[in-house]
């Protein structure tokens, strides 16, 4: 495959009529095929999950606990250094 050029690949669905229709008139509504809104809704809600799921969100209490606890210990034993490493080899950060 040619550098820039993305695979694609097919998802399909039943949905009843009465859905189908109420997505083809949302659609008609943003000027865009069935496809391209199904597309992009599906996407925005799946980054949406992704975000949930991936994301650690602290109020301002929780932070303050963590950087205290984080502050507060001491140098990391051979376990904590061995671990920090496989997490820089298996997880990728945005």
């Amino acid at each position: 495959m040619p550098v820039g050029e993305t695979k694609m690949a097919r998802i399909e669905t039943r949905v009843s009529t009465e859905k189908k229709q109420l997505i083809e008139r949302a659609a008609a509504y943003q000027g865009c095929s069935v496809s391209e809104f199904v597309i992009a809704n599906a996407e925005q809600a799946a980054k949406a999950v992704i975000e949930e799921h991936e994301q650690l969100k602290l109020n301002r209490t929780q932070s303050r606990a963590l950087v205290d606890v984080l502050l507060a210990t001491g140098r990391p034993n051979k376990r904590l250094r061995n671990a920090a490493d496989r997490h820089r080899k298996e997880v990728t950060s945005r």
